[in-house]
């Protein structure tokens, strides 16, 4: 297939989830540069609609929460009667609250398996039924590189992204004979709220964070290209791989030495309060 450097995207229809704001928004911006018609969905629907004024014409901004079955179909009726046929659909929405796992709230608990792992089933299901019944389409999850690399401060999220990568890999085999594309993305430490306060190592800042255009870019990039997977930075994917090649004592003592191991057990409070303070999880 070919890479989407070469495929042409202009007046494609693409969803996104979670488009308000971070790489959702990032990723709408970069569609719509490359002329597709783009829908962002977000549980904030003001801000949903104020992005997609600031974005251009070709974008709309529409109520959307991924927690609930009838609000993903609604979003996208809405989206085909708008902008025509879906073409491609980015499952994004997510949250990552961190903590101690034995502090964690039952409630915090639910509603990150809500977002993170049953939203992308409920968006995966309906966008592959489309897809199905006209034998194209390309479908997009967000994961990241904590699901191969999990993070103490992060059990819960840990588990989810490890979800949503099985999940699409296992879709990718199944869908890809019908002419669906089904990529997962692996972001590592992104510039987004969602990462504020990340305790990330000075020397690290380099090889382990990325912005937000740098995952909208890989989103992109992977529409045609038959792609299993793509993670960014590359630089932080291959030390990862790197890693889990060693035993796992040394492992844990490589993760020690480096200092990733306190990521975000010894994240910037301060951000981190605001962060939570939004999803509804608290300070």
């Amino acid at each position: 297939m070919r890479r989407s450097g070469t495929f042409d995207l202009d007046g494609k229809v693409v969803a996104i989830t979670g488009g308000a704001r971070g790489i959702g928004r990032s990723t709408a911006a970069a569609f719509a540069a490359r002329g597709a018609r783009v829908a962002i969905g977000d549980v904030d629907s003001a801000l949903a609609q104020a992005t997609a004024a600031e974005l251009g014409v070709d974008v709309v901004g529409l109520p959307l929460d991924v927690r609930d079955r009838a609000s993903f179909a609604d979003f996208l009726d809405q989206v085909e009667h708008l902008l025509g046929p879906l073409d491609i659909l980015v499952n994004n929405a997510g949250i990552m609250p961190t903590g101690r796992h034995t502090d964690e709230s039952d409630a915090l608990t639910d509603q990150q398996i809500a977002i993170n792992v049953l939203g992308v089933v409920t968006g995966s299901k309906l966008a592959a039924r489309r897809f199905a019944a006209r034998g194209l389409g390309h479908l997009i999850n967000i994961a990241s590189l904590a699901a191969v690399n999990p993070t103490a401060g992060l059990a819960t999220y840990c588990g989810t992204k490890h979800f949503v990568l099985g999940y699409t890999e296992s879709l990718h085999r199944e869908l890809s004979p019908l002419g669906i594309g089904v990529t997962a993305i692996l972001p590592g430490v992104v510039r987004t709220e969602l990462s504020a306060g990340a305790n990330v190592p000075g020397w690290a800042e380099k090889v382990a964070v990325v912005d937000p255009e740098a995952i909208a870019a890989a989103v992109v990039d992977a529409v045609g290209s038959g792609r299993l997977r793509a993670a960014r930075p590359r630089v932080l994917n291959a030390t990862v791989q790197a890693l889990g090649l060693l035993p796992a004592r040394a492992r844990l003592r490589a993760e020690r030495l480096t200092g990733f191991d306190e990521l975000m057990t010894h994240a910037d409070p301060v951000a981190r309060a605001a962060y939570h303070r939004r999803i509804g999880g608290g300070s």
